[in-house]
């Protein structure tokens, strides 16, 4: 369907960046480089930075349709969803319930537990919690982390229980619960899904120790493996990623972050629902691969905003 439509058929497309995260750096990165996409594809597209300019627009009747690439925050917690919906516009992404869900870490391991499927055992920490007990009964190695960021953002890993304290300052910066997991020693994997479908995975060798924030944006030493299985391997890690983006009410296009262990079990982090697109980011890499290049890989994005196309212009 999408490569038949016409871009004057999307209207005037609002592409949604920046904000107020801890997330925006990497989103006015990613804004910049899909408005580039959009209007090399002859799409009319101008670019929004936040939540009070999206809304001035609504008002003042500039959007017909939103592309939404604000990382973290009101861009994935459902505030931007739910004005939307609200407002009638048709966006990219989950809709209000799955990009809800799928920010905060901890409600989306217990649907992925309350459906079966495997992710790291976890202590949910509320202020007050009793961080050495969580610890405890956990067992080190652990991973200490915000339930509500994305990006490698206030993530320790722990090793040795003088590392703590370190670690819950480090998380508590960003506000929120945070989430105690098992430390999954092993591959780090990830999987795009873009309509319906599960693309290629990526494995994911960082020069360091692990994926942090400047092995995701910064460094350029960082290997990237696509696919990143073979086989019968493949298939199942994607199926896994596919089942577990649905379970979560997720819609559209994201991106589900796994771990596979010594023993080849694949081990579910976390789903984002408004993955990067800059240079270094993981969904173009995979798309490319099936021979999905960037502005295309953008149009199709787009595309899922609504296949009703409502509101567009003729």
């Amino acid at each position: 369907m999408n490569a038949t439509l016409a871009p004057a058929r999307f209207g005037r497309v609002a592409v949604l960046y920046g904000g107020d995260s801890a997330e925006r750096d990497v989103s006015l990165d990613s804004g910049r480089n899909v408005l580039e996409a959009l209007r090399r594809r002859g799409v009319d597209a101008a670019g929004i930075d936040g939540v009070p300019a999206l809304v001035a627009a609504l008002a003042a009747g500039r959007v017909d349709r939103v592309f939404n690439i604000m990382h973290g925050g009101a861009g994935e917690n459902g505030v931007v969803q739910g004005l939307l919906e609200a407002s009638g516009v048709p966006y990219t992404g989950s809709r209000v319930l799955g990009a809800a869900l799928t920010l905060d870490k901890i409600r989306t391991k217990q649907v992925w537990v309350a459906v079966g499927l495997p992710t790291p055992r976890y202590q949910r920490l509320a202020p007050g919690s009793d961080v050495a007990a969580a610890a405890a009964r956990l067992g080190l190695p652990l991973i200490v982390k915000p339930s509500l960021e994305g990006s490698s953002v206030g993530v320790s890993r722990v090793f040795d229980a003088a590392e703590l304290p370190a670690a819950v300052a480090l998380a508590q910066r960003y506000g929120g619960e945070l989430l105690m997991e098992s430390l999954i020693e092993g591959g780090e994997f990830t999987v795009g899904i873009l309509a319906g479908e599960a693309l290629p995975t990526i494995r994911i060798v960082p020069a360091g120790d692990y994926y942090d924030y400047h092995a995701k944006y910064v460094a350029e030493n960082t290997q990237y493996l696509c696919p990143g299985l073979e086989g019968k391997a493949e298939a199942e890690m994607r199926a896994l990623a596919l089942a577990a983006f649905n379970a979560a009410g997720a819609t559209g296009w994201g991106r589900v972050d796994l771990m596979r262990d010594g023993a080849g079990a694949s081990w579910l982090l976390e789903v984002n629902t408004t993955p990067g697109m800059t240079s270094h980011s993981l969904v173009p890499k995979a798309a490319r691969a099936v021979g999905i290049e960037f502005d295309e890989l953008v149009w199709r994005i787009l595309a899922t905003s609504g296949t009703a196309l409502a509101g567009a212009k003729p």
